[in-house]
């Protein structure tokens, strides 16, 4: 997949200053207050900032932890995956793999079949309904 660079100042026009703080520092929205949490259309959810597709809803489920929460990404390729030692801990980052965007992060107490939770910012997600969603392969 070819990567997508813009300069700090391009981004701040593509994003809104919400997603920007998301995506491009690294912030996190609080527990509940995303849009994509209670979420049970179906459909694709791609990344806000250059519109990769992520993640298929067919893997979203309710952790409970207050964020769009799915067991893996629609394809091996799509999320990067990094060591985060911030705030005094260590977990593990997810990526876009094409515009280097936050997602949120990763933990391994998810259901099968991947036993993983990829625990996502609403702000750093799109929701296209499958019906609207061109092929993703």
């Amino acid at each position: 997949m070819e990567k997508l660079t813009l300069s700090e100042s391009e981004w701040r026009e593509r994003l809104t200053p919400e997603q920007y703080h998301v995506l491009r520092e690294g912030g996190t929205e609080r527990a509940f207050s995303g849009h994509y949490n209670g979420n049970k259309a179906d459909g694709i959810y791609r990344c806000a900032a250059c519109a990769t597709p992520l993640f298929d809803s067919a893997d979203k489920y309710d952790s409970g932890s207050g964020w769009p929460s799915f067991t893996q990404p629609i394809a091996g390729d799509r999320v990067d995956e990094h060591r985060d030692t911030s705030h005094g801990m260590v977990r593990t980052e997810a990526r876009c793999a094409v515009c280097d965007g936050h997602l949120g992060h990763v933990f391994p107490d998810g259901p099968p079949p991947t036993g993983l939770r990829y625990c996502m910012n609403s702000l750093s997600l799109n929701f296209v309904p499958r019906a609207d969603a061109p092929s993703v392969a």
